[in-house]
């Protein structure tokens, strides 16, 4: 099997994204209360950082007309999609204001809380660094609740779950 070498500036930027898109990575929904109300946006750029003290980072898309919200939030949330959540997955990758029919639960610091996810992870904003076209937001994690069941994976520009577990 032969490899593609590709540099960002001789391959640009689709390829490079092509690239990146080998590495598999769960889903999520971060969700704020800004001053307009609740926002919510998908990423898959989520990572654990640090156990002690616990934290984990995000990437939010300064292009993104929803970035405002989450660079000023002093606290968010963070679900980890189950396999079955697709179709709010893209709700939120969409459009960052559309929680109907999602109830009105929210975390103790007023971030949405959305229901059937696999893992939330209830944050207070910790550090902001600038990672080129993105933010790298930190968030210290206050606590975290889950459940059990599969994840919903990126990868190559799709979505799905597991076929085989080894």
């Amino acid at each position: 099997m032969t490899a593609t070498v590709i540099t960002p500036d001789e391959g640009g930027a689709r390829a490079l994204r092509e690239a990146l898109g080998r590495y598999a990575t769960g889903v999520t929904i971060v969700t704020a209360q800004s001053p307009e109300g609740p926002v919510g946006m998908t990423a898959n750029s989520f990572t654990s950082v640090s156990l002690d003290p616990p934290l984990v980072l995000w990437c939010p898309a300064r292009s993104s007309g929803r970035f405002p919200a989450f660079a000023a939030a002093s606290h968010y949330a963070i679900h980890v999609l189950a396999a079955d959540q697709l179709d709010l997955c893209r709700r939120f990758a969409r459009e960052g204001r559309d929680f109907a029919g999602l109830g009105d639960k929210v975390t103790p610091e007023g971030a949405p809380a959305l229901p059937g996810c696999l893992a939330r992870f209830d944050c207070a904003a910790h550090a902001a660094h600038e990672g080129g076209d993105h933010a790298i937001l930190v968030g210290q994690v206050l606590r975290a609740e889950m459940r059990a069941g599969d994840p919903l994976i990126f990868w190559g520009g799709r979505y799905g779950d597991f076929l085989h577990q080894a």
